[in-house]
């Protein structure tokens, strides 16, 4: 019996986060791809089950949704020029070194960045790939070649630079393209790739990079092109005060003013970071349903600011969380990420405000509703059977009392088991069919060899 047609019990876990209300401290069956039970405690499945997994000594969650990142950075982490540097300068000092990206530097660096993810619990994510220098035209299809090799599920955004540095922008020449080749290839990937409706594995987004490194008219056509085509949109918004200048000086307008005034003020878009929003704004963007990544570990590494994730969510607005680039994160580990937007969040709010279900919550439920899915993110029946789960058997978590809190207070970083549809992609802490040694020895010598052409 294959995999896809099996019935697992996943039997009286340790722990269990489920973001529903039912009672599974019994565990789950899953069945094909989907969750097909939960079980009550002391309880058993209503169905026969061709497998039974003891999960006494795990803690499952839902699979982790990262709703940001730049798959490319994984070779740029940690270069010393800009290890202190604020945002501005820290794309200026990187934009050189990308500039010549070549695409086996970007399938090693997309898959070492899933392969980490994917070992944090991390079973969906997003990537804002905006660089396509000469060579890399096809990049977004060698993601997805990645994607589907590694079996997780990706919302991969064709991402765009057309306002150079002759113009008033922020990047090089050599990284920006002409809007006709923007959106004739967004067309191209949408049709190419996209997979609608539930256990899709890769979606396509469309995905201008910023308002300092495109022009008003690709945000502009972007947006038609988004709703005629029914796919989601992603930028970068509000993330440093620097923004919020450039977009008063080159247009007479805030942040979110300009958002709206080219069509991107909807529940289509997602936004990365959006820390500097005012009352006003954190208003509209909650009755537009617009969602925001908040990126914690970023932020705090970059110095940008802190999200006010609370009062954005109490508003209406879906707030996810995202790893981030890695080369301002400098690590793809999507549970180290809820304990930092954990911390950084009870920094502004309090402790009693944010509880570690709350984090947990951004990173599941929030973080779905931000991709626009409503069949992740949770693990109840009819749900895809999208879970981690996590050993507490290190000395980290020795005298830990709450399984669930243990994970975050803790500092949990690595998963024991990881299943994507039903299928089985991390076992006993190992990516099922990845060579891990050898994708490290290749994708440090890819990192190198970038460094060198740009020296």
């Amino acid at each position: 019996m294959s995999a896809s047609t099996r019935t697992v019990w996943l039997k009286n876990p340790l722990g269990i986060h489920t973001g529903d209300s039912a009672d599974a401290r019994g565990g789950l069956v899953v069945s094909g791809s989907r969750i097909l039970e939960a079980v009550a405690a002391g309880g058993a499945p209503s169905v026969p089950v061709d497998e039974t997994f003891d999960a006494s000594r795990h803690v499952i969650i839902p699979g982790l949704i990262n709703t940001h990142h730049h798959f490319y950075q994984t070779l740029t982490r940690a270069w010393t020029p800009v290890v202190s540097a604020e945002l501005f300068p820290w794309l200026k000092g990187l934009y050189g070194v990308w500039a010549g990206l070549a695409p086996r530097d970007l399938e090693l660096a997309t898959t070492a960045a899933l392969a980490e993810l994917l070992l944090s619990g991390c079973t969906t994510a997003a990537d804002h790939h905006y660089l396509f220098p000469s060579g890399l035209e096809d990049g977004i299809d060698v993601q997805v070649e990645v994607v589907k090799r590694l079996g997780m599920r990706a919302t991969l955004t064709r991402g765009s630079m057309s306002l150079g540095e002759k113009d008033g922008g922020l990047p090089p020449q050599s990284t920006v393209q002409d809007a006709e080749v923007i959106l004739a290839d967004s067309e191209r990937l949408v049709g190419a790739h996209h997979e609608r409706g539930e256990g899709a594995f890769v979606q396509i987004g469309l995905a201008p990079c910023s308002p300092f490194s495109v022009t008003t008219e690709v945000m502009r056509d972007t947006a038609t092109l988004a709703e005629r085509l029914d796919v989601r949109m992603h930028t970068h918004l509000a993330e440093t005060i620097d923004e919020e200048d450039f977009c008063r000086e080159r247009f007479g307008l805030r942040t979110v003013d300009y958002l709206d005034s080219v069509g991107w003020l909807s529940d289509r878009t997602w936004l990365a970071h959006g820390i500097h929003f005012d009352d006003a704004e954190i208003a509209r963007l909650g009755a537009a349903g617009t969602a925001v990544s908040h990126c914690a570990t970023s932020n705090m590494r970059l110095a940008s600011g802190i999200a006010r994730a609370v009062e954005l969510e109490a508003a209406g607005v879906p707030v996810g969380l995202g790893v981030d680039g890695s080369a301002s994160n400098d690590g793809s580990n999507m549970m180290m990420e809820v304990r930092q937007a954990l911390y950084l969040q009870r920094l502004r709010y309090g402790a009693a405000a944010v509880t570690p279900e709350h984090a947990l919550s951004w990173a599941t439920q929030g973080s779905a509703r931000a991709l626009g899915r409503s069949d992740i993110g949770v693990l109840a029946p009819g749900k895809q059977a999208d879970l981690a789960m996590f050993t507490l058997d290190e000395l980290r978590f020795s005298g830990s009392h709450d399984p669930l809190a243990a994970l975050l207070l803790c500092g949990a970083e690595r998963a024991d088991r990881v299943m994507v549809g039903g299928v089985w992609r991390v076992q006993d802490g190992q990516i099922v069919g990845l060579d891990v040694p050898q994708l490290i020895a290749e994708h440090s010598a890819a990192a190198r060899a970038l460094l060198a052409r740009h020296a």
